[in-house]
């Protein structure tokens, strides 16, 4: 088995709140925090967290500005941002069929209720 691709995993990326913050802003040009802290069900304190660390590898530009005498914050992704998590899917996708190779066929699990 060729275990490279797991090996090149962005692990900046693959921590599941990272993935879901990349996951959303890869969908859409921009995204405001709020709504984002919403789609993801994340505090406000581990949303930022992880969004720092996003933006200190260069992948998540965060921007503030007033809407309707309102503080509003976006983010965005970069196009390093952009080039590595499509890198990442694509390494995702290589695992996938490596592991049809060994006959195993990839199951959606239900969630947890």
């Amino acid at each position: 088995m060729n275990a490279e691709p797991f090996l090149q995993l962005d692990r900046v990326i693959h921590e599941k709140g990272r993935l879901g913050i990349m996951s959303a802003l890869a969908a859409a040009s921009e995204m405001p925090f709020t709504e984002l802290r919403d789609l993801l069900q994340m505090t406000d304190g581990n949303l930022t967290s992880h969004v720092r660390t996003l933006q200190e590898a260069g992948y998540v530009v965060v921007a503030k500005s007033f809407q309707n005498n309102r503080p509003l914050t976006t983010l965005a992704l970069t196009a390093k941002g952009e080039k590595a998590f499509r890198n990442y899917v694509a390494l995702l996708a290589e695992i996938v069929e490596i592991t049809r190779q060994f006959g195993i066929e990839p199951v959606k699990v239900p969630a947890a209720k």
